[in-house]
């Protein structure tokens, strides 16, 4: 029997313009990322499994849990039928903003932005953001994302309708079909798997108000809830990193309901893991066995370098 617990984080299956990989990779790898998982680890559900370790009860060993975030919709499509296969409990992170269409997937906007530019170069606040070729694109957009992920929802989506002006992308993003609606989200519900709240809006949350993340977490539980006719008690942090929550946000987590937390912070939880910095390794799809690499001591570890020596 174990004493701690790995958590692993997926996105999208297949590439969108904030996760660009060669069609059909993420799909032929997410299905080989599984199938190890099911072979060699015990997947356990996450609440069980964070109230096990909150208890000092024992977990397997090499136990695993699985979540999703965002609500993309090839998660249903793609990965839930995976997951069926292969009878892996998992978890799902979603957004009510993005599951009802009265908010945009932010960084997805802002992808299509970069990937559709009409222009090579473009200043803003004083900086040159140079948009000559792939490359050079996904540089200037992960550095321009990063600055935007430290400001409010406000000067963000103002931020992004000022870059859009800049860039002049060709063309339109039909951003809504690319994620869930409820109609998806009571389909998870219904096929058992877990449900989280990912906040209202996708806002980074300790850049919020106390009132507003108050707010935002307390609708997006009653929500998701109401709709969805579950519990949900696990919540995701936006982002995910030390910078994204404070003790601001874990208080209005608590005041909303919510039992744990998952950041995408990465690392082992153990019984003394607190049950609002639940760590996470994040994994991208495309990357198959391999991917699983990331986790540092992994004590499935052996076990991938046998198992690509075989599928060589």
């Amino acid at each position: 029997m174990s004493r701690r617990l790995l958590v692993l984080a997926w996105h999208n299956v297949e590439p969108t313009w904030c996760f660009p990989a060669r069609c059909g990779a993420g799909r032929r790898g997410l299905e080989e990322q599984l199938a190890f998982l099911a072979r060699f680890a015990n997947v356990v559900p996450l609440g069980n499994a964070l109230r096990a370790l909150e208890e000092g009860s024992p977990l397997p060993p090499r136990a695993v849990a699985i979540t999703f975030d965002d609500g993309y919709r090839d998660q249903l499509e793609l990965a839930v039928p995976m997951l069926e296969r292969l009878g892996l409990p998992a978890a799902f992170f979603l957004i009510p903003g993005l599951l009802g269409g009265t908010v945009r997937p932010w960084w997805e906007v802002f992808g299509w932005i970069f990937g559709c530019a009409t222009r090579d170069v473009v200043v803003w606040e004083g900086r040159t953001v140079g948009l000559r070729g792939d490359a050079e694109r996904r540089a200037s957009l992960f550095t321009i994302s990063e600055l935007l992920k430290r400001r409010d929802s406000r000067a963000r989506d103002e931020a992004i309708e000022e870059f859009a002006d800049l860039c002049r992308p060709a063309g339109a993003l039909c951003d809504r079909a690319m994620f869930m609606d409820w109609e998806g989200a009571r389909e998870l519900a219904r096929r058992g798997f877990t449900v989280g709240s990912h906040s209202q809006t996708h806002a980074i949350l300790a850049n919020e108000s106390e009132t507003e993340q108050r707010r935002d977490l307390a609708l997006s539980r009653r929500q998701l809830t109401q709709k969805l006719g579950v519990p949900v008690d696990l919540l995701g942090y936006p982002n995910g990193t030390a910078l994204d929550y404070d003790q601001t946000t874990v208080a209005a987590g608590r005041a909303a309901g919510y039992t744990h937390a998952v950041t995408t912070i990465a690392g082992w939880n153990h019984p003394s893991t607190p049950s609002f910095d639940v760590r996470r390794f994040v994994l991208q799809p495309e990357r198959g066995v391999a991917g699983l690499s990331i986790v540092p001591l992994n004590p499935l570890w052996r076990r991938v370098r046998h198992y690509r020596g075989r599928h060589r």
